[in-house]
C-alpha cells in the first residue's frame, strides 16, 4: 500500500510495517520494478566499462613507462659497450689518443647510435655523457662525449598529455555516469514504492484493495491472541445503479469516495477498512471476545445511509454480512466464504440489514453447491420430467387445458422443487437447454389430449433471448401440434425491462399462432399501462388474491376489478391457487373464465391426467359438480 494514510482506517505506520505494508506484492509491481531495473542496466554497464577502461589506461601507462625505462637503459648499456670496444681499437690504430681521426669518431657515432659524439681533451662541464679514452701508455688521452638520449621514454613523454586528457575524460565520464546512476536509483525507489501502492491500494479510495485485505486477514488470523475475535465484515451498497444512471460514472466515483470516508470515520480504532469490489467494502477488526460487533456494523451502515451532498442530495444504503474467527471459522477461506453467505442473506432481507453468519446459511450454501454439481448431470441424463396441473373452466367445471410444470426427483435427495433449482439453472446458463426440453416434451405429450391446450412457463432469460421465437416454431413443426393449443406464460417483470422489444417479441409469437398469458398478475408491478400496450391474451391472477378472498373485506372487490379490467381489454381471466369450494364459487360469480388449484387436482404425471379425463368423460363432463353451494355463497362476493 506504500504511503497510504491508514490513520482513518485504524492502522498507523507502525501497524502498517507490522502487517508488511511496505513489501511489494502482485505481478504488476514485479513487472514495473523489473522494467525499471532493466532501464538502469545500461548506465550501470557504461559506468563499469568506464572504470575498467580508466584502470586499464592507468595500468598501461605505468607498464609502458617501465618498459620504456628498461629499453633506454639497455640502449645506454649497448652504447657504452660499443665505446669500450671502440676505445680498444683506438689504442691499436692511434699511438696517441690525441691523433684520433674525426672520421673514425663519426663512424663510432653511427655504429653505437650516439648523438653528438665528440672527442674532447677535457671532460665536459655540462650534463653530457662521457667515456675516458686510454692510450697505449695507459694514460687518459681524452674523453668521448655525447648527449644522453632516451628515445622510448621521450616517446612516452610525448604521449603523456594525451594520456592525461584521456584519463581526465574517463574520470569525468565515470563521475557523470555515477551521478546519473544515483539519480536513476532514486527514481527506481520511487517507482517501486508507486508499484507497491498500485498493487495494494484501491486507486479511487486509497483503501487497501482486495488482495491486500486478504493478506492482512491472513496476518490478523495468525497474530490473533487468545481471548480475541477476528471479525470480517462485507458491506454492499444498495442503489448504485440509480446513482450511475442519474449522475454517470464520475458521480458514482465521487459517491464511492464519500462512502469510503464515511466507513473510515465510523470504524473503530484498530479496524482496517478496504474496498474489495466495485460496490463492496470490507472491515477487518480484531478485538476482545466480548466486543459488540453488531453495534459496530450497524453504526457503519447508519453512517453510509446519511444523505450525501453533491449538487443535490444523494442517498444510498448498504447491507452487511459478517463472520468471526474462531466462532465461525478458523481459516481465511472459510471466514471470507461465510461472511459472503451472511451478506447474501442480508441482501434478501433488504437495504440496511446486517446478518451474522449462522450454520443454517452454510447448509443452504451446501444445497446450492449440490444442485450446481448435480443439475447438469440430471439434464444430460434426462432426469427432469413434467407434471401437469389441470385448468378448469369456471362454467361447466370441465378440464380445458393443462399447465406443464417441471419436476426433478433426485435419486438420493428426492424431489427438488423448481423454485430451488430454476434460479441456479439460470445462473449456470442451462435455461436454454431446459426451456427447449420443457416446450418439446409438453407439446409431445399434449398430442394425447387433442381437446386441451397446454400452458408453458417461459423464464425471463428465455423471453429476452430473441431466439425464443425460432425455438417455438421449430418445436411446433417437429411435434405437429396446432399453435392455437399452446399458451406461453410470461411474468410482469420481463415486460418492464425493455417494453419495445417485448411488444415485438409477443407480436412475433402471435404470428406463429400461439397465445401469450401474463402470469402472477398482481404480485409484482401491476402497472395497468402495459396491459394496454402489450398484445396479451390472458391474465393469470396471482394466488395471493385468492387466499385473501373471504378473509378480507376488499378481497372480492379487487378480483372483480381485475376481471372487469380484463374484460375491457378483451382478455380472458384465469385464477390460480383455488383450494376451497367457497373460493371456487366466489370466483365463478366474479366472472373468472378458468381456475386452477388443489381443489381440482395437484400437478401429476401425464398418466394421471389421462385418468382424470376418463373420469370427467364418465362423470358427464365435470371434474367437480359443486353447484349446490353457489346460491348460499352468492351474497358473500361483495361483502
Amino acid at each position: 500500500m506504500g504511503d497510504v494514510d491508514l490513520g482513518a482506517s485504524g492502522l498507523g505506520p507502525a501497524e502498517g510495517r507490522k502487517f508488511g505494508w511496505w513489501r511489494p506484492r502482485g505481478p504488476r509491481a514485479g513487472r514495473d520494478a523489473s522494467a525499471l531495473r532493466r532501464r538502469l542496466a545500461a548506465p550501470g554497464v557504461v559506468v563499469v566499462l568506464a572504470l575498467l577502461t580508466l584502470g586499464a589506461v592507468l595500468v598501461s601507462v605505468g607498464v609502458g613507462y617501465e618498459i620504456a625505462r628498461h629499453s633506454d637503459e639497455k640502449l645506454v648499456a649497448e652504447q657504452r659497450q660499443a665505446l669500450r670496444n671502440a676505445t680498444s681499437e683506438i689504442r691499436t690504430m692511434f699511438a696517441h689518443g690525441r691523433d684520433i681521426d674525426p672520421r673514425f669518431v663519426r663512424m663510432i657515432e653511427q655504429s653505437a647510435r650516439l648523438k653528438g659524439l665528440t672527442f674532447e681533451i677535457t671532460p665536459p662541464d655540462d650534463d653530457r655523457e662521457f667515456q675516458p679514452v686510454i692510450d697505449g701508455d695507459g694514460r687518459i688521452a681524452g674523453f668521448f662525449t655525447w648527449e644522453r638520449t632516451a628515445p622510448t621514454t621521450a616517446a612516452m613523454s610525448a604521449l603523456t598529455p594525451y594520456l592525461a586528457a584521456l584519463i581526465v575524460a574517463l574520470i569525468a565520464f565515470a563521475a557523470f555516469s555515477l551521478w546519473h546512476l544515483r539519480r536513476a536509483a532514486r527514481k527506481v525507489c520511487d517507482s517501486e514504492a508507486l508499484a507497491r501502492r498500485a498493487a495494494d491500494q484501491d486507486k479511487l479510495t486509497g483503501l487497501p484493495n482486495h488482495a491486500k485485505i486478504v493478506e492482512l486477514l491472513d496476518l490478523a488470523l495468525a497474530e490473533r491472541a487468545p481471548g480475541e475475535t477476528t471479525t470480517f465484515v462485507v458491506f454492499e451498497l444498495d442503489g448504485m445503479a440509480d446513482v450511475s444512471s442519474n449522475f454517470g460514472v464520475l458521480g458514482s466515483d465521487e459517491l464511492i469516495v464519500a462512502v469510503a470516508d464515511r466507513i473510515r470515520e465510523a470504524a473503530p480504532a484498530g479496524a482496517i477498512c478496504g474496498r474489495i469490489g466495485s460496490d463492496e467494502f470490507a472491515l477487518l477488526l480484531t478485538a476482545d471476545d466480548g466486543a459488540d460487533v453488531d453495534a459496530i456494523v450497524a453504526a457503519v451502515i447508519e453512517s453510509i445511509a446519511r444523505p450525501h451532498w453533491f449538487d443535490t442530495v444523494v442517498r444510498v444504503s448498504a447491507h452487511a454480512g459478517f463472520a468471526q474467527a474462531p466462532h465461525h471459522a478458523a481459516t481465511r477461506g472459510e471466514l471470507t466464504r461465510r461472511a459472503e453467505l451472511a451478506l447474501r442473506a442480508a441482501a434478501k432481507k433488504g437495504p440496511g440489514s446486517r446478518v451474522s453468519f449462522d450454520a443454517q446459511l452454510d447448509t443452504v450454501s451446501a444445497d446450492q453447491k449440490f444442485i450446481q454439481r448435480e443439475l447438469p448431470r440430471a439434464v444430460s441424463a434426462h432426469e427432469l420430467e413434467l407434471h401437469y396441473q389441470p385448468i378448469i373452466s369456471a362454467h361447466g367445471g370441465r378440464i380445458v387445458g393443462v399447465e406443464a410444470l417441471l419436476r426433478w426427483t433426485h435419486a438420493v435427495r428426492g424431489p427438488i422443487g423448481p423454485a430451488v433449482f430454476i434460479p441456479i439453472a439460470e445462473q449456470m446458463g442451462l435455461m436454454d437447454t431446459i426451456g427447449a426440453f420443457v416446450l418439446r416434451r409438453a407439446l409431445q405429450e399434449t398430442k394425447r389430449w387433442p381437446d386441451l391446450y397446454v400452458a408453458v412457463n417461459l423464464s425471463p432469460l428465455q423471453v429476452r433471448d430473441g431466439s425464443i421465437v425460432e425455438m417455438v416454431r421449430s418445436a411446433l413443426e417437429d411435434t405437429g401440434v396446432s399453435p392455437s393449443r399452446l399458451m406461453l406464460e410470461i411474468t410482469e417483470g420481463v415486460l418492464i425491462d425493455n417494453p419495445d422489444e417485448m411488444v415485438r417479441r409477443i407480436e412475433d409469437l402471435h404470428a406463429l399462432g400461439v397465445r401469450v398469458a401474463l402470469d402472477d398478475f398482481g404480485s409484482g408491478y401491476s402497472n395497468l399501462g402495459y396491459l394496454q400496450r402489450f398484445p396479451l391474451d390472458k391474465l393469470k391472477i396471482d394466488r395471493s388474491f385468492v387466499t385473501a378472498l373471504g378473509n378480507t373485506a376488499n378481497g372480492g372487490v379487487i378480483i372483480q376489478a381485475i376481471v372487469a379490467l380484463g374484460r375491457a381489454l378483451g382478455l380472458s381471466i384465469l385464477v390460480e391457487g383455488v383450494e376451497t369450494e367457497q373460493q371456487r364459487v366466489l370466483l365463478r360469480l366474479a366472472g373468472c373464465d378458468e381456475m386452477q388449484g388443489f381443489l381440482f387436482a395437484r400437478p401429476a404425471p401425464a398418466a394421471t391426467i389421462d385418468r382424470l379425463l376418463e373420469q370427467q368423460k364418465q362423470g358427464g363432463g365435470k371434474v367437480l359438480p359443486g353447484t349446490d353451494v353457489e346460491a348460499a355463497t352468492a351474497g358473500k362476493l361483495s361483502a
